[in-house]
């Protein structure tokens, strides 16, 4: 079955979705069976990369929550397409509306079927979740790793420390990802805010407006010319991966931090 891995943020627009196609664009090729993995515009505001790459915007997420609770729904995968930045990508339309139904339905246990095919099916499907919710609670708690991305200044990660707490008992499950530069290194952010694994993912301005869609280039996803947000995401991805072999761990200990509690 595929792996679900959830990326969103605590507050802000931190880049989830560039850190998401940069994570595609760097996945191994021979990772889950050669199947590559599917980028999946997931928040409740709706997409982005339709409107960035002037692209239709179906077949799409309203496509695949749809045909939650059919017998047989079929393959996300043709809802998929290919972005000019060579990753393939599930995508949402604007607006909130559509898009928050879209989400509860592929939160449910159908919707979750949907997502993880049946067993013979494989690869990665990376949830774009955007900035976390209580209507995301379920697709977060369903997926096997949930990264966490957030800038690396001192106000982004207090946003982040006001949920430490909860934030750890997600122990190996969570990682948080720091975008962009820091002034504290990964094993100070670590201790301060009580979350094991801590990875940064440098701001690369050339690769990151490729993925933008403001910038025609090539991604080069390995070897000596690969940009630094690449190469780190191509780290993480690795990390990913292996964590996965051991078979699908299920995110529940956020269910405190995206209770309508903790989330405003």
């Amino acid at each position: 079955m595929r792996r679900l891995i959830a990326l969103g943020s605590i507050a802000g627009a931190p880049g989830v979705t560039t850190s998401a196609l940069a994570l595609a664009a760097a996945w191994p090729q021979g990772a889950d069976g050669g199947v590559r993995p599917v980028v999946m515009e997931a928040g409740v505001w709706g997409g982005d990369l339709a409107a960035r790459f002037s692209l239709p915007h179906s077949p799409g997420l309203l496509d695949v929550a749809a045909v939650v609770g059919q017998p047989q729904p079929g393959s996300l995968l043709g809802a998929a397409r290919e972005l000019p930045v060579g990753v393939r990508a599930v995508l949402a339309p604007s607006g909130r509306g559509p898009c928050t139904e879209a989400v509860r339905l592929l939160g449910g246990d159908g919707g979750t079927r949907v997502l993880r095919g049946e067993e013979k099916d494989y690869g990665s499907i990376l949830l774009d979740l955007g900035r976390l919710t209580v209507e995301t609670q379920k697709l977060a708690r369903a997926a096997d790793e949930v990264l966490l991305v957030a800038r690396g200044g001192a106000e982004a990660l207090a946003h982040v420390y006001a949920q430490a707490s909860d934030l750890a008992q997600g122990a190996g499950r969570l990682t948080l990802c720091v975008l962009g530069q820091c002034p504290y290194p990964p094993s100070e952010v670590s201790t301060a805010l009580e979350i094991e694994n801590v990875v940064p993912l440098p701001w690369d301005a050339k690769s990151a407006d490729v993925l933008c869609g403001t910038r025609h280039g090539r991604l080069q996803p390995e070897g000596l010319r690969t940009s630094p947000l690449l190469r780190a995401a191509r780290q993480l991805a690795g990390r990913l991966i292996e964590s996965g072999q051991g078979g699908p761990s299920r995110a529940d200990f956020l269910a405190d931090v995206l209770s309508e509690r903790s989330i405003r």
